[in-house]
């Protein structure tokens, strides 16, 4: 296992929590025919062929990060992500708010608006100000509001195609070019902040070198600074955003074509499917983690099809 129990449940629970957040979205904007707010309806596309639109846009917007990355214009990269922090959260809140507040006057034209006063300043604090609970709470609303996003547009024979194309780039980018190590690597030290769920902590022998500088150095100041320099090493668990976002976004074309019952065995197919890998991984090597996803999505899509 490549984290201690504590951690990867920790994870399992985090990324399970996203996708049920995904289908009430799902269910709130597509189900119930709400309109998405902030300009957001999607185009009329034919969804059997938007997959190409969809993997065209990918590819264009790993290229543009790319190249940002390159001329070094971390700034532009910060505000970009701030805007699709805001407007993702913003679409999740939204449907929340209304939601909880029963059939409100108006909605789109008011509660839309006044979601913004609680996803900017969580969005600030996210990008600009690295605070490690906005982090990965943020993160748990950020996926649900982009897939309502994509959902319209994508078929069953879409999402299955999109899913194998996907997973393909996954295992060149980690396995391979070494992409996506470098991505996060870069998104970590220069950017100050991770697209995906990020836990740094401490194993036993760091543990045990912490508890005895704290007992020995009761003056914050003197902690600090000896904790510095003891170059204590802190384990990173991380899941990317795309690992998240794609099982949420399939179970969400299945609810909207096939019913509830088969998006939640897509839902629970894909958690043990990320369960699985996090066992089947060791400490120090990085895996690409969309192939054993997407195995375990098209697993729960034949068990729903059967069933």
């Amino acid at each position: 296992m490549k984290h201690n129990t504590k951690i990867t449940a920790i994870l399992i629970a985090m990324f399970l929590i996203t996708q049920i957040i995904g289908l009430f979205v799902i269910h709130f904007y597509e189900i119930s025919s709400n309109e998405l707010p902030y300009w957001m309806e999607p185009p009329e596309v034919n969804p059997q062929t938007s997959v190409i639109s969809i993997l065209f846009a990918f590819a264009l917007a790993i290229t543009l990060f790319f190249i940002l990355t390159k001329i070094k214009a971390e700034k532009f990269i910060r505000l970009w992500f701030f805007a699709v922090t805001v407007i993702a959260m913003g679409l999740t809140i939204n449907a929340f708010a209304i939601f909880l507040l029963k059939n409100p006057p108006n909605p789109y034209e008011y509660i839309s608006i006044l979601t913004l006063i609680v996803t900017i300043p969580l969005a600030y604090f996210k990008i600009f100000r690295r605070n490690l609970l906005v982090h990965n709470f943020t993160e748990l609303l950020i996926y649900p509001g982009i897939a309502a996003v994509f959902i319209p547009i994508l078929s069953v024979l879409g999402i299955i195609i999109l899913l194998l194309a996907i997973s393909l780039y996954d295992i060149w980018a980690v396995w391979h070019s070494k992409f996506m190590q470098n991505m996060a690597k870069y998104q970590i030290d220069k950017l100050k902040f991770f697209t995906g769920f990020f836990i740094p902590y401490a194993g036993k022998e760091a543990r045990q070198k912490i508890k005895f500088l704290r007992e020995k150095y009761k003056n914050k100041r003197d902690l600090e600074r000896h904790l510095k320099k003891a170059k204590i090493k802190v384990n990173l668990a991380i899941l990317g955003g795309g690992d998240i976002i794609f099982p949420i976004i399939a179970a969400g074309i299945f609810y909207k074509y096939s019913g509830l019952i088969p998006s939640l065995i897509i839902t629970a197919s894909a958690t043990l499917g990320l369960l699985f890998l996090f066992i089947l991984a060791r400490k120090g090597k990085f895996y690409p983690a969309m192939p054993f996803l997407t195995i375990a999505i098209y697993l729960g899509m034949i068990i729903g099809w059967i069933l």
